[in-house]
């Protein structure tokens, strides 16, 4: 049995930015595709748990970027699964360049099972442990995102689900709310900086037709810039759809 995966490919030019380096959120993108290549290779992937109802949720990221790829470079991405930890399933990746010399950046994700007709969290094992690998490509698995006590944070924009945000699960998908958090800290950072680390903590899902508030909060750390972006359900109470902790 493979306990891990990989795939090698060349950056396309509409996953870069206009400095020609792999956007993050193309990363993210690239790691659910991974992610679900495997689980299918070790028989938990969505066609195996459709069959029960049942599908997999992120529920927490953390994202290191040592240096990112250009258009035109090949790399390669690779993916394995911890095994259980507490509620989650934990799943890290390593992403390198195509020779395996130079690391460019490393992941770690937290998944729930949900029954996706009663929306219920499914607490039975379900993973053969002989599939599992113990190595780390962060640890520990990203916790719970805190926004400092005192912080002041500022509404910035507004966004309201719609079909480009939609995935195959009928909500927004993962990747959109690094992509909505970038987009709130604004050009001035995200066009003249690169994102070095990133965290997220996806709360509560956003349907087609809902409205997303967003708000962020920034402190300054020697020469780095750090954010914390929240989202914000209206008409839901204002309650969290996502935390997110960026540095720059």
């Amino acid at each position: 049995m493979e306990k891990s995966y990989h795939q090698n490919f060349n950056i396309p030019c509409y996953d870069t930015d206009a400095g020609q380096m792999l956007k993050p959120v193309s990363f993210m993108n690239y790691a659910q595709e991974i992610a679900n290549c495997h689980a299918s290779v070790l028989g938990f992937g969505y066609d195996d748990m459709i069959r029960t109802r049942t599908a997999w949720v992120l529920s927490r990221m953390h994202i290191i970027f040592r240096e990112l790829p250009k258009w035109r470079d090949n790399v390669n991405l690779r993916t394995w699964h911890k095994g259980p930890e507490r509620l989650f399933y934990i799943r890290d990746y390593r992403m390198t360049d195509a020779e395996d010399k130079r690391e460019l950046a490393v992941a770690t994700t937290s998944w729930l099972v949900l029954n996706i007709d009663s929306r219920r969290l499914v607490r039975e094992p379900l993973l053969d442990e002989g599939s599992i690998c113990k190595e780390d490509a962060i640890s520990p698995s990203c916790d719970k995102i805190r926004i400092p006590d005192g912080l002041v944070t500022d509404f910035a924009t507004e966004h309201h689900i719609s079909y480009s945000d939609i995935d195959l699960n009928g909500h927004a998908n993962n990747a959109m709310y690094l992509l909505w958090s970038m987009d709130a800290v604004g050009n001035d950072v995200t066009l003249s900086r690169h994102l070095k680390e990133v965290k997220i903590n996806f709360n509560h899902e956003a349907k087609a037709g809902d409205c997303v508030e967003i708000h962020v909060g920034k402190s300054a750390e020697g020469g780095d810039l750090r954010y914390w972006v929240e989202g914000r359900l209206r008409d839901a109470e204002d309650k969290s759809s996502f935390v997110a902790e960026l540095l720059f």
